[in-house]
C-alpha cells in the first residue's frame, strides 16, 4: 500500500530541495517576498539565484562535507512579518541570513539581525540606512540608493531633463529617492515636483504634469498598480507628447510589466545592476537561471546567486560561528557573476558594503520587448 502524498509546503515554510534537516546541514535563512503585496516576481528571481548557488555548493562537497540548506521565509513586503521570521530563523540555528528585495523590509531584518547578533547578507535592498547605527553584523551586495539614484539623475541631466515630476506614494524608500534626485539635480538648475498619488487619479496626474511644464515623470509607486495605469494615461494624453516616463526602482525589469503594459511599457528607463557584458561565470549562471526560470533572469537573480557564493566562501573558511562570520566581512574577496566582491565601510552607510556593483540605466526595446537598450552606465 502506497503512503499518502505529503501536503504541499508553503513558501513560508520551505527548505531547499534535497536538504536534510537532522542537524547535519549548514543552514542559511532566506528572506524573500513571494506573495502580495510584495513584488513576488522579484522574490521568485531572488530565490532562483539563491537556490541555484546552493545546488552548486552542494554539488562540490558542500561546507566541509556538510550540505548547505536554505530555509526560506516569505516576507510578503511586511517588515513585522520579516522581523518575526528573523527571530524564528535565529532560533532554528541558521548560521546567517540572506536575501530580501524590499528596502523597508530589509531595514527591519537588518535591525533585528543586529539586535540578535545574526550575520545578514542583504542581496537586493538599496536603502542607505539599513540600521540606525553602524553594525558589524550586516553586509550588502546591492549598491546603496544614494549611489544608484545619483547615476540615474546624471542620466536625466545628460538627456536634457531639468524639470522632473515624481508620482509618489508614501514610503521611506520613495521619499529617500526623491531627495537624492533633488539634491543631484539642483546644482545643475534642475528641480523635482512631487505629486502625491494618494490624492490624484492618473487623469488628474496628467493635468498636473501639463500645469507644471515638466519633461519627465518618474514612477515612485507600486507595481503593477498604480504604475501601469499611470503609464497608460500619460501615453494616451495628447497634451503630453514626448513625455519621458522613468522608473528608477526597476519595475520594467520584470515580465509582469511587459504582460500588463505591452508597448506602452517600452522606453521606460530604469536602474539595473548588471555589467554590459557578463564574465564567463556570469554567462554560465545566466544560462542555468534562464533554464530554471523559463525565461531571462533579472539582475535580482544574479544578486541571489552572488549572495550564496559569498556566504559559502565565508562558511568554508570561517566555519559556522556567527561571530566569526560577521568578523569576516572585511576580508571577503570572491569572484561573483558581476565582478569581484569585496566589502568596505562607505561614509554614511552603516553596513559593510560592496562598492560597487555595476549600475546601468536601461530601457526595454520597443522593437523587441525581451531586449534592453543600455542608455547610461555608472
Amino acid at each position: 500500500m502506497q503512503p499518502p502524498p505529503s501536503p504541499p509546503v508553503s513558501p513560508s515554510e520551505s527548505t531547499s530541495a534535497g536538504a536534510r534537516t537532522d542537524g547535519s546541514c549548514v543552514r542559511i535563512g532566506a528572506l524573500v517576498p513571494l506573495t502580495r503585496p510584495g513584488w513576488a516576481e522579484a522574490g521568485r528571481h531572488l530565490l532562483a539565484g539563491l537556490e541555484l548557488a546552493v545546488r552548486e555548493v552542494n554539488g562540490t562537497g558542500g561546507i566541509a562535507g556538510r550540505p548547505l540548506e536554505l530555509v526560506v521565509r516569505d516576507t510578503a513586503a511586511d517588515p513585522r512579518k520579516a522581523a518575526a521570521a528573523v527571530d524564528e530563523l535565529a532560533g532554528l540555528g541558521v548560521a546567517a541570513l540572506a536575501g530580501e528585495y524590499h528596502s523597508v523590509v530589509a531595514r527591519a531584518v537588518a535591525m533585528r539581525a543586529d539586535e540578535l547578533g545574526v550575520p545578514f547578507l542583504c542581496s537586493s535592498a538599496v536603502l542607505d540606512t539599513l540600521t540606525e547605527q553602524p553594525t558589524p553584523w550586516v553586509a550588502r551586495l546591492a549598491p546603496a540608493q544614494s549611489h544608484g539614484w545619483r547615476i540615474y539623475a546624471d542620466f536625466l541631466l545628460g538627456a536634457g531633463h531639468r524639470r522632473i515630476a515624481v508620482a509618489a506614494e508614501p514610503s521611506v524608500y520613495w521619499a529617500s529617492g526623491a531627495g537624492i534626485l533633488r539634491n543631484r539635480l539642483a546644482p545643475h538648475g534642475g528641480s523635482v515636483v512631487e505629486l502625491d498619488m494618494r490624492a490624484l487619479t492618473p487623469a488628474a496626474l496628467c493635468d498636473e504634469l501639463v500645469g507644471h511644464g515638466v519633461t519627465a515623470l518618474l514612477l515612485l509607486v507600486g507595481h503593477p498598480e498604480p504604475a501601469v495605469s499611470i503609464v497608460e494615461a500619460v501615453r494616451r494624453d495628447e497634451r503630453l507628447p514626448g513625455m519621458m516616463i522613468g522608473a528608477p526602482a526597476g519595475q520594467p525589469e520584470f515580465t509582469e510589466w511587459v504582460a500588463r503594459s505591452g508597448p506602452d511599457g517600452t522606453g521606460v528607463p530604469f536602474l539595473r545592476y548588471l555589467p554590459e557584458r557578463l564574465s564567463p561565470l556570469g554567462a554560465r549562471v545566466e544560462s542555468a537561471l534562464r533554464e530554471g526560470l523559463g525565461g531571462a533572469p533579472s539582475f535580482v537573480a544574479f544578486e541571489g546567486y552572488d549572495t550564496v557564493t559569498v556566504l559559502a566562501d565565508v562558511l568554508r573558511s570561517e566555519g559556522t560561528d556567527r561571530t566569526d562570520i560577521a568578523a569576516s566581512w572585511p576580508v571577503v574577496d570572491v569572484e561573483g557573476t558581476r565582478g569581484r566582491i569585496r566589502f568596505s565601510r562607505v561614509p554614511g552607510i552603516g553596513v559593510w558594503q560592496w562598492a560597487w556593483a555595476p549600475v546601468q540605466v536601461v530601457e526595454r526595446d520597443g522593437a523587441d520587448l525581451d531586449q534592453f537598450r543600455v542608455l547610461h552606465s555608472g
